[in-house]
């Protein structure tokens, strides 16, 4: 017998009205969206950036900006209407009857509050407990989640605890009036892969202890396979396929699905194989030799030896915190060290301080660092010509006339258009900022590319159009890459070679066939497990 709807969407269109200095128009962002949650199901609504699936989140919850309204279609929660519900009435069904998740911990948490006063005041709000007694019950919460010395940690703030903690509080703070409706909204996607099995199995283990509905916002197909009973796909605002996620996922009707079920790196682990494998050379183009480096009381890295292979993807993996973007730092002279050696390309340097002016401009036609966050590595007063061209003017490189040339060139190595040539970063998309930045990094013909996490801050379409173009390049200009992630999926599909770093000590090293299939280190066996995309679980 099928459980009744917590949640039924019938027909819900949003749209959102667009004011510029010349005019005003409205947009549909969401049209025609049918589903239904059921206690203790999941959920999942999957596509990618501007799909409309943060929208649809919003619209359950009746927090649509002032610019958005549902236009047409029906919400209901527990049978009720809500479609039209007014914000003093929202506000008692928010935290008893709905829980949200959201995406970002540090921008959802007051930095000035206690994060156990920041529990309690969902039942102090609500009436659900005295204020002596909610603080109590917060600890309680606190302590199911998985929050480890629950009394302590209620009286830190929200800066005090790790990215995997602080979801953990967002969760807390979700249950403590015990809604029957959970919407989670991308809740792991700034998590590394352990933290993320983690917490989706947290909030699986709260769904079945508390019979709860969850509806899962996802753009990752992978997650949405091992923790969803039903999916929906959308495109643009509509809907192009829904089902149950074993039938939709194993057998795809719409081609937008199978686009992003190929996308997904966990689900086609294949994509990038060779006819042959490719030889890359024996010769290490970068080598690191008993790398240590300290910041005041905490070691950072720890006697780390490594070889990169010319040619080759040598992919560095570990959880956050493992060391992976200090390594990247000290090879691209970022940050100094305090003993072992570093070799790039033939040139060795020993311990001691970052690589001044001259010394790094040098090295910058060998080695070129491409960052995780695209619009903090350009600078918004430069458009898009003029950060390409930077390298080339600041190590006097051509003519203006040349530079403008070279600049068009890497532009259209990397498949954007010239046009694109005097807009800023914040006036092109996220993909394509980050297709600037390592047109910026080509543009001195630099034979390695250090990549420190290129594509986490992108939706899973974008990112395997990125991966391509990198993977493609490589291949094309011969480049030697050092690959930094904590995708697991995305380092089996395109790596050759795999360091694992834990706790700043490299644990593991070696081909990647040979890491993956037969990990010698329990720590690599642990994130290998934490790979999403196993087949679903049962109902």
């Amino acid at each position: 017998m099928t459980s009744p709807a917590l949640l039924s969407v019938s027909g819900l269109t949003v749209e959102y009205r667009i004011e510029d200095r010349r005019n005003a128009s409205r947009g549909e962002v969401v049209s025609d969206v049918s589903f239904d949650v059921a206690g203790g199901d999941v959920v999942a609504v999957v596509g990618q950036s501007g799909s409309g699936k943060s929208t649809i989140a919003r619209a359950v919850q009746g927090l649509l900006p002032d610019n958005g309204r549902v236009t047409a279609g029906r919400i209901l929660i527990d049978g009720a209407d809500v479609t039209d519900l007014s914000q003093r009435d929202w506000r008692h069904l928010r935290g008893t009857t709905v829980g949200f998740v959201p995406q970002d911990p540090l921008g959802s948490l007051d930095p000035l509050k206690k994060v156990g006063d920041q529990v309690a005041e969902v039942l102090i709000v609500h009436g659900l407990a005295s204020r002596r007694d909610a603080h109590r019950r917060a600890v309680e919460l606190l302590d199911r989640v998985g929050i480890h010395e629950p009394q302590r940690r209620a009286g830190d703030h929200p800066h005090q605890l790790s990215g995997g903690q602080l979801q953990r509080v967002l969760i807390a703070i979700a249950i403590a009036g015990d809604p029957g409706l959970l919407i989670a909204d991308e809740p792991t996607s700034a998590l590394d892969v352990t933290v993320q099995q983690r917490i989706l199995e947290l909030l699986d283990e709260l769904r079945v202890e508390r019979r709860l509905g969850v509806l899962f916002i996802t753009h990752d197909l992978a997650l949405a396979e091992h923790h969803s009973d039903h999916v929906v796909v959308l495109r643009d605002g509509r809907v192009r396929e829904s089902g149950s996620t074993a039938e939709v996922l194993v057998n795809p009707a719409d081609s937008y699905t199978r686009q992003l079920i190929a996308d997904a790196p966990a689900l086609s682990p294949d994509k990038y194989a060779r006819p042959q494998p490719r030889v890359a050379s024996d010769d290490p183009i970068l080598r690191v030799r008993g790398l240590g480096k300290r910041y005041g009381d905490h070691r950072a890295l720890h006697d780390v030896s490594l070889d990169v292979r010319k040619g080759s993807i040598h992919a560095l993996v570990g959880e956050s915190g493992s060391g992976k973007t200090t390594v990247a730092r000290v090879l691209a002279g970022l940050a100094g060290f305090d003993s072992g050696e570093v070799s790039v390309d033939g040139a060795l340097r020993g311990p001691g301080s970052p690589l001044g002016g001259t010394r790094q401009r040098a090295q910058a036609r060998t080695l070129q660092m491409v960052h995780q966050n695209p619009l903090a590595a350009l600078d918004p007063r430069f458009t898009v010509g003029e950060a390409i061209a930077e390298p080339l003017r600041i190590n006097r490189i051509g003519s203006r006339t040349r530079r403008r040339h070279d600049v068009v060139q890497a532009l259209e190595r990397v498949g954007l258009s010239p046009d694109l040539i005097d807009r800023t970063p914040r006036e092109i998309s996220g993909g394509q900022r980050q297709r600037v930045v390592l047109a910026r990094a080509l543009v001195l013909h630099p034979p390695i590319l250090v990549l420190d996490e290129p594509t986490s801050a992108l939706d899973v379409t974008v990112q395997a159009q990125v991966v391509d173009l990198l993977v493609t390049l490589q291949r094309e200009l011969d480049l030697t890459y050092l690959f930094i992630s904590h995708d697991l999926s995305l380092v089996r599909q395109i790596a050759d070679d795999v360091s694992v770093l834990e706790s700043g000590e490299v644990v593991e090293t070696g081909p990647i066939a040979d890491v993956f299939d037969a990990p010698a280190s329990a720590y690599t066996r642990r994130l290998i497990a934490a790979i999403p995309g196993a087949p679903a679980r049962a109902a």
